[in-house]
């Protein structure tokens, strides 16, 4: 009896030519959805320097008002607000969206200014965490930086790193806000304090 080896085909020119392309069209469908899923996070950055703000009244400068409104990231603006020569931070897209949030109401201890520069945690131009340094008035050493979680939810503070205490602060609040700042519940969930814990960080959680 002869047996008879039948091998299977090669595609050739044309038929060749077609699996290719279905086979890089399934790779990149594949790899795509996977980017989809899974936008990069990037940092961009805003400032609530006088420049870039209004006064709510109108009348007066945006530098010397107590409550200021100053552009934000993507379709949001920034709400500050000092009371007794304390300040307080809320985001929203539009001045009294942000004043009912959580963070309008939050004070970190003896740390009463915050920096001007505001750094943004975004993943597909969806900015879901900003970074800001506070200091007291008195002084700019031992600065805290505070990280806050943006919408969907409340938003709130969620972290907190004292940057004199950790070489390594900026990167802790970047770490905070991409892992932490997305599924923080605000009112249930307690802010944490990173890295090493000096003098700064004990203040945070205190009223």
């Amino acid at each position: 009896m002869t047996e008879t080896l039948q091998m299977s085909r090669i595609p050739t020119g044309l038929a060749f030519t077609q699996l290719a392309l279905a086979l890089t069209t399934l790779v990149v469908a594949t790899f795509g959805a996977q980017g989809a899923t899974q936008p990069i996070v990037i940092s961009a950055h805003s400032s609530t320097a006088a420049a870039n703000c209004w006064p709510i009244d109108g009348s007066k400068e945006a530098a010397d008002n107590a409550t200021r409104v100053c552009r934000g990231k993507a379709n949001w603006v920034v709400l500050i607000n000092r009371d007794d020569g304390r300040e307080t931070v809320s985001v929203g897209h539009n001045r009294v969206e942000a004043a009912k949030e959580p963070a309008a109401q939050a004070s970190f201890g003896p740390f009463k200014v915050a920096l001007p520069s505001i750094e943004w945690r975004t993943a597909g131009n969806n900015p879901f965490a900003i970074i800001q340094r506070w200091r007291t008035a008195e002084s700019d050493t031992k600065p805290m930086l505070v990280v806050t979680k943006l919408p969907p939810g409340a938003v709130c503070p969620v972290a907190y790193v004292d940057a004199a205490a950790n070489p390594n602060a900026d990167e802790l609040a970047r770490q905070a806000a991409d892992q932490i700042a997305r599924d923080f519940k605000c009112g249930t969930d307690q802010p944490k304090v990173l890295g090493s814990s000096g003098r700064t960080a004990e203040f945070a959680t205190k009223r």
